[in-house]
């Protein structure tokens, strides 16, 4: 499974952190970026915000996807 954000749609709301905190953050200028560790994915021109999910953070990504407001997680199985 991978995820990325479209930043362009993020609404801020911080929801995604609150569910899955292991693989969002809300940042200081507003917006939800994906984490893999200590890095921050924020370069959100080509692939390089989407991450590999770990198995055991599927569910809260599935769940974060679905309860975002802004529609902005997308979630891709392979």
């Amino acid at each position: 499974m991978r995820v990325r954000i479209d930043q362009g749609l993020c609404t801020g709301d911080g929801l995604c952190e609150q569910i899955a905190p292991a693989m969002f953050v809300l940042a200081d200028d507003g917006l939800s970026y994906i984490k893999e560790g200590d890095r921050v994915y924020n370069d959100v021109q080509g692939g390089d915000g989407v991450v590999v999910v770990p198995t055991s953070f599927e569910d809260a990504v599935v769940e974060a996807s679905q309860e975002c407001p802004g529609e902005c997680i997308f979630v891709t199985t392979d």
